[in-house]
């Protein structure tokens, strides 16, 4: 027999469709949360209910003992909306890099009761800790399919085969018998995400355009906030708008991390609104590093013009509770090209002697970055260390050590 992979699932016949491919039944049941994270979460993806293929929404039910914790993690082709049955919950999520390099990613954090909702946007890391005495209950939805959910604390420090010590004692500016405790240590948090699957389904990250263009207006002459830009007056739109110098600069990269992203997105080329694509210059010192990030809006192809770099990405978590998320590594040389799917962690190292620069174009207007370092040990407020302290299964002193570095942003 013939086997292909489609982006999504196979179509039933429809004339053999029947009531039951839109039926689920037990989401009743309570979750068994005897695990070290005291938490489960019950699916109802396309994988369990076929009826859900192409429709774009899937549900889940996520049950928690007592300090119970649903650690830091991301959806990375879905947003979430959660309402809380029973419990009382802390939750919350953190913003992207922000534009401003004097800024820390930002922490959207609140105490959640019976009946409250709260949501998650797409791409984003985020979390849920039972505050209580007594077990929590909440039903979400997603709007994909098919979410998928990346553990920050699985896919960075448990992947397999293991992201290198090197990058991650670079990306977390920590002692290497820090990311060898974290990587030998973590237990296998695996096995309460059975939400993710590598296949994804098809949607746009950025509204598709309605005119020829819609060049923007700067956030400064703006009266209101709209997803995207404002637009300029066609009559008023010249070639500048579309328009950039400079990107022959090379970028400073003496930073802790040594390296050095120029962007070119609708920030800097009102032109690029509404038009779904954006593109960096990334200068990497020898040794330097683009640490473990996400773009929650974009994929990521990128062309290395000079230099040897070590680059990679690691999947969403797998289905199957006894496999890891699995990296992806490759050396790219001048001419090579790689490409990092949206939403899913990724870094890249120049292990040469010499500098080494790559271009990248990006598939959002805006992609963002999440550098996980920052966002997860350097938010403003910091996440609890309750938390993290879970998530990551350390004691706290290493937590302390962690949020008391000064995280860097390269963009």
């Amino acid at each position: 027999m013939y086997v292909v992979f489609v982006n999504g699932k196979i179509c039933k016949n429809p004339n053999m469709v029947v009531a039951e491919d839109f039926l689920f039944r037990g989401l009743n049941k309570p979750g068994n949360t005897s695990n070290p994270l005291g938490s489960r979460v019950t699916p109802v993806t396309v994988n369990q209910l076929p009826g859900l293929n192409t429709l774009g929404i899937s549900a889940v039910r996520i049950d928690y003992a007592p300090k119970g914790l649903n650690p830091p993690h991301t959806h990375p082709r879905a947003t979430e909306i959660l309402i809380l049955l029973k419990g009382t919950l802390y939750v919350g999520f953190v913003t992207s890099n922000p534009a401003d390099p004097a800024l820390k990613n930002k922490l959207f954090a609140t105490y959640l009761h019976p009946g409250d909702v709260f949501v998650f946007p797409q791409g984003l890391i985020h979390f849920q800790f039972n505050v209580g005495k007594t077990n929590a209950v909440a039903f979400a939805g997603l709007s994909s399919q098919n979410p998928g959910v990346i553990t920050i604390a699985n896919a960075v420090f448990g992947s397999d085969p293991p992201i290198d010590p090197v990058v991650l004692t670079k990306a977390f500016q920590v002692e290497k018998d820090v990311i060898e405790y974290l990587q030998m240590g973590l237990v296998s948090l695996t096995t309460l995400f059975v939400i993710a699957c590598l296949a994804s389904f098809a949607y746009a990250s950025d509204p598709s355009p309605l005119q020829d263009f819609c060049v923007a207006v700067k956030d400064a002459d703006a009266a209101v906030f709209v997803n995207g830009k404002i637009c300029k007056d066609p009559n008023m739109v010249v070639a500048e708008d579309f328009f950039l110098s400079g990107l022959n600069k090379p970028g400073n990269t003496s930073n802790p991390v040594g390296s050095r992203v120029t962007p070119a997105n609708v920030n800097q080329i009102a032109g690029l609104n509404t038009l779904g694509i954006s593109a960096v210059r990334i200068d990497y010192a020898p040794n330097g590093l683009n640490p473990p990030h996400t773009h929650p809006r974009a994929t990521e192809i990128l062309v290395v013009l000079e230099g040897t770099l070590y680059v990679g990405f690691v999947t969403s978590n797998p289905a199957n509770p006894a496999i890891k998320n699995k990296l992806f590594t490759k050396y790219l040389y001048p001419g090579d090209v790689f490409v990092f799917p949206e939403g899913l962690i990724h870094f890249q190292f120049n292990v040469g002697k010499t500098k080494a620069v790559a271009f990248a174009a990006l598939s959002s207007q805006n992609p963002g970055v999440i550098t996980v370092a920052n966002a997860v040990f350097g938010s403003d407020p910091p996440i609890n260390r309750a938390v993290l302290t879970k998530a990551f299964q350390v004691e706290k002193n290493v937590i302390d050590y962690l949020q008391a570095q000064f995280w860097w942003n390269i963009d």
